[in-house]
């Protein structure tokens, strides 16, 4: 029943008729209070009879108005569009198809924008886009930010105009015809038929022109063997997904091995399906990604490598080369016999660089007729020879070069003779260098161009035999740059732009499409021709390869990191916090080193003090040339008599202070060749790394990594719960599963969409895309090489690797298993602490952790703010407004994945990077916030992302499909070990997946109910 009591605010209100009560309903102040003007009236206040309790009121009425001034935010003035483009809509996203190739990395990307900014990079799925996007990749965005890139031209190191280079240039090359000296241009792999006839219009009107191609890290000996059997200059391509048993001798083929992108295709063979898996086996000196993902992984040189692979050939093709005995010779044995077996199931590569070596590859998988290699294609990512420079810096230094144009090389940096060719370019009359950066060689040029970024310019590839790509630009140039191809138009007296010419050279590979829906989808297959089938004198191949002698001492194996690969973005931070998927170092390269070569060199590392990894130094010398003080980490599975040691650090021009790490590995590529004979000598000090994880090992523990053999996995007579255990609890002092038990009540998720990630172990090769696509997608702070450190990094996501104790993982759980009593040989005291030890080759596995987003989840019993809290689809969520910074959550999170903010990372000097500047700024995600001193961060499973699908869907009228809600690191997971989706659709992947035998929870015995789930490790041993 309503209540018809009437409240009085005041007797005013009584009589009707008051004016005050009429005044105060329609304005609560009568007049405005002049509190400023008279208390900043002396004489005012001197003459004024104003009684105390008013002088109250007006102090405290100003000093709550001067209060509320202090506590608003700074005002950030934004220029609004005069007339809005039609193709933007403030706050929406749009994508862009494109290609990507700098010489060394190549994907077919879709680049996301914001308001004409390019902000990340995911890759396009489309039919014939056949490269994903690798750590490297996803990290170039930033790239295209970087504040100390290039300009504008430069002439003697002074700014020019264009119209000032083109004319030198252009006289250049005039005085070059005139007096018949030679004109060189010096590029890096093109894979670009617009850019190939450019240069051959170009050497048609200049006579005394050629082109040389120049791979800083060099493929040419695979090359070659391939031009001398198929005709062509390309590299093989494989599909690894066709291949049942896999041999690699010396390539990491997950890696960087002749330009990468195999890991989709060996991940698909590596889940089990239907009780069958491919079987791989890896022969190495470093520990690599392949060798960390293969069944069975052979330590040995490079030597031995090439006496292995002549074996292998006798074995398949039936031969009988003689050949030396070498170690481990039953091991080599054993892989030839089951590759043989497999028969065109079965494929071998190789990474030896040495002609004859390529030879028996491509013989062998003939003999196989193996599916794997594809017959109908070709990769065309590298091409250089490296005769043509060898013999370009020798032509230089006899003054024989009048104008030298160089485009995508920096052979200052790269060169093992180096100084050879920075002497040699002082004799060339006119030198010119197209770059994106003031770099090591062009700083020594006559002219320097500035050069656009591949998200500023246009471009068509080939980069396999029968696809035709198209890159476009997503921004207009930052600066006053302009592309080499540019620069070839106007020299060879072409009209128009470059865009234009490109058109207008498409149609052969357009294969009946239109232009715009090519340049919209970003990539097209306009045929399939096989190569053309060949042969070449295998045999003396393999006669002259058996000669290679071995105990020639200490051999350097020379390769690229996962994270700086080459070295062209090494003015990156992303790239450089990023840590090494097998060290877990950042901002360093280093010598790895055996453990028995520490030991006998008086080589450790060790944990200091305050939680870092501190490791010695040694001088390497390699032919004459000597690197001191190279930092040594002591490498589980490093080749006993071998030394790794990475290229792309060491730089100096054009890079910030902070970035300026490592050592220039590229003084030992003598003959470019990554394998040199090295003398190595411990040096004086320490060296502090920044390693992300001193655990190396899982000491038995294995509920955390859970794996079985394919052999146990395919057992019918096997119970499931025998190889994915459940662990049990006690409950009412009864053993229960704890999979059964609950501290809290549950409530009920089976309404709305609930998200959950599935993570295969046996589809993770420890890639790192991930983590670099995390960093793009969220903001995530780079915060430097001391305070990582200091266990400070701020990565929402890491791949924990872990070594075996023993020689597999199994043989760790079975010594723990029988650990009896504390003391003696199996005593828990000493054996617990021998398994913080790896093996010299032992097994690795990679697990990607981040926010687990628990249903019950510890963090958010102990937040006393309510700061974090969970969603109703399942997510953990943050309030960062709420977090005063008690670190109460990480504390009580079971999965170490909560990250704090001890300092402001953005607009800070103290860290000087992306953050710091306006350049750098622009890459930061719109959708996300920039987090502050002293508040909690972690993995949000994207929420923005899921909230958009479920907005553009009520938008559309339509149900959401299978597929669409993903995360940025399910999105950039090429190998499909990440699958992100509702797990309330019954018929989506990840339900499926849920219920799959191989899944299991992290720490599942702790009851947190994750909603990011596991499969179990299968290996075919």
């Amino acid at each position: 029943m309503s209540s018809n009591k009437k409240y009085w605010k005041s007797v005013e209100e009584l009589n009707e008729n008051s004016s005050i009560v009429e005044t105060l309903r329609n304005n609560e102040f009568v007049e405005e209070i002049p509190t400023s003007d008279f208390l900043s009236d002396n004489d005012s206040l001197s003459s004024s009879s104003t009684t105390r309790r008013d002088f109250l009121k007006y102090v405290g009425f100003t000093t709550a108005a001067a209060s509320l001034a202090a506590c608003e935010g700074p005002v950030h003035k934004s220029i609004p569009y005069v007339v809005q483009p039609d193709t933007i809509i403030p706050g929406v996203a749009d994508y862009y198809a494109t290609t990507m190739f700098d010489g060394f990395d190549f994907a077919n990307l879709l680049v996301k924008t914001r308001e004409g900014r390019p902000i990340k990079i995911e890759n396009n799925t489309i039919e014939g886009a056949k490269f994903a996007a690798n750590a490297r990749v996803h990290a170039s965005v930033l790239s295209l930010y970087d504040s100390m890139r290039l300009k504008t031209p430069k002439i003697d190191s002074k700014p020019a105009t264009w119209n000032e280079v083109d004319s030198k240039v252009k006289a250049s090359l005039a005085e070059a015809k005139t007096s018949g000296k030679q004109v060189v241009l010096l590029t890096g792999t093109t894979a670009s038929p617009s850019t190939d006839k450019l240069i051959a219009d170009f050497i048609a009107k200049n006579p005394t022109a050629k082109h040389i191609v120049y791979d800083a890290v060099s493929e040419s000996p695979a090359l070659d063997a391939f031009e001398a059997v198929y005709g062509e200059r390309a590299l093989a391509d494989y599909d690894f997904a066709k291949a049942n048993t896999i041999v690699s001798v010396g390539a990491d083929f997950l890696g960087d091995w002749q330009g990468g992108g195999y890991d989709k295709g060996y991940a698909q063979g590596r889940i089990p399906q239907a009780g069958k898996m491919s079987k791989h086996f890896q022969f190495e000196a470093n520990m690599t990604l392949s060798g960390a993902a293969a069944d069975r992984r052979v330590a040995m040189n490079e030597a031995n490598q090439k006496l292995a692979l002549v074996k292998i050939y006798n074995i398949i093709t039936g031969v009988s080369v003689s050949v030396s005995k070498i170690d481990k010779e039953d091991e080599v044995v054993k892989a030839a016999n089951q590759l043989k077996a497999a028969g065109t199931k079965g494929l071998l590569v190789s990474g030896i660089q040495d002609k004859n070596a390529q030879l028996l590859v491509i013989a062998i998988n003939q003999v196989l007729k193996s599916e794997a290699l594809l017959t109908a294609s070709a990769r065309y990512i590298r091409k250089g020879s490296n005769e043509k420079v060898t013999q370009l810096v020798a032509d230089m230094n006899s003054g024989l070069v009048h104008t030298l144009v160089m485009s995508g090389v920096n052979p200052v940096y790269t060169l093992a003779n180096s100084k050879a060719f920075a002497d040699g370019l002082k004799k060339v009359k006119t030198s010119v260098a197209f770059s994106i950066k003031e770099d090591e060689t062009a700083e020594l040029v006559n002219i320097a161009v500035a050069a656009p970024h591949y998200l500023e310019s246009w471009n068509d590839y080939v980069l396999t035999k029968g696809t035709y790509a198209l890159a476009q630009p997503t921004i207009r140039p930052l600066f006053n740059s302009k592309q080499f191809q540019e620069a070839l138009m106007s020299w060879n007296g072409i009209g128009g732009d470059y865009y234009s010419y490109i058109k207008s050279n498409a149609t052969p590979f357009l294969a009946g499409n239109t232009w715009n829906k090519v340049l919209h989808d970003g990539v097209v297959v306009f045929g399939t021709t096989a190569i053309n089938s060949g042969t070449a004198d295998y045999n003396s191949a393999a006669s002259a390869l058996a000669q290679t002698k071995t105990n020639q001492g200490f051999e350097l194996i020379l390769y690229t990191k996962t994270g700086l690969g080459d070295g062209q973005q090494a003015n990156n931070p992303w790239l450089q916090e990023f840590p090494d998927p097998i060290t877990r170092v950042s901002w360093d390269n280093y010598a790895t080193v055996s453990q028995a070569d520490a030991k006998k060199f008086g080589l450790e590392n060790r944990i200091v003090a305050n939680g870092g990894l501190n490791g010695s130094y040694a001088t390497l010398t390699v032919n004459g040339t000597k690197l001191e003080n190279v930092p040594v980490i002591v490498q589980p599975g490093q080749a006993v008599g071998t030394i790794g040691l990475s290229f792309g650090y060491g730089r100096k021009a054009s890079l910030k202070e902070e970035m300026q790490v490592g050592v220039n590995a590229y003084v030992f590529y003598n003959n470019f060749n990554n394998v040199q004979s090295v003398k190595l000598e411990k040096g004086k000090g320490e060296h502090e790394f920044a390693c992300v994880q001193s655990q190396k090992t899982l000491m038995g523990r294995g509920d955390i990594v859970k794996e079985t053999t394919l052999k146990v996995y395919n057992d019918p007579n096997v119970k499931v719960e025998e190889w994915n255990l459940v662990p049990m609890v006690s409950l009412d002092h009864k053993e229960t599963p704890a999979t059964k038990v609950d501290l809290w009540e549950s409530f009920d998720r089976s309404t709305g969409h609930h998200f959950n990630l599935s993570i295969d172990l046996n589809a993770c090769t420890g890639c790192g895309a991930c983590v670099i696509a995390c960093h793009a997608e969220n903001n995530v702070p780079v915060v430097g090489k001391s305070e990582v450190r200091r266990s400070r990094d701020m990565h929402w996501l890491r791949i924990d690797r872990y070594y075996s104790s023993e020689d597999t993982f199994a043989g760790d759980n079975e010594k723990k298993e029988n650990f009896s009593g504390l003391f003696g040989e199996k005593g828990s005291l000493g054996g617990f602490g021998s398994m913080e030890h790896p093996a010299d080759n032992p097994q690795v596995a990679f697990q990607p952790v981040m926010c687990q987003h628990c249903n019950h989840a510890p963090c958010e019993t102990v937040c006393p703010v309510a700061a974090t809290s969970h969603g109703r689809q399942g997510q953990n969520q943050m309030a960062y407004n709420r977090c005063v910074g008690t670190r109460y959550c990480a504390n009580n999170c079971p999965y170490k994945v909560r990250r704090f903010n001890w300092f402001l990372y953005n607009k800070n000097s103290e860290f000087d990077y992306h953050m710091n500047d306006d350049l750098g700024r622009m890459v930061i995600n719109p959708d996300v916030n920039v987090r502050s001193r002293g508040v909690m961060e972690k993995c949000s499973m994207c929420i923005q992302m899921t909230q958009k699908t479920i907005l553009d869907a009520k938008r559309d009228g339509r149900e959401i499909k299978d597929g669409e809600f993903q995360t940025a690191c399910s999105n950039a997971c090429s190998t499909g070990a990440m699958v992100f989706g509702d797990v309330n659709d019954k018929e989506s992947k990840v339900a499926a997946l849920l219920e799959d035998k191989r899944m299991y929870h992290l720490l599942e015995h702790v009851g947190t109910k994750p909603n990011v789930m596991y499969h179990v490790k299968v290996r075919n041993t």
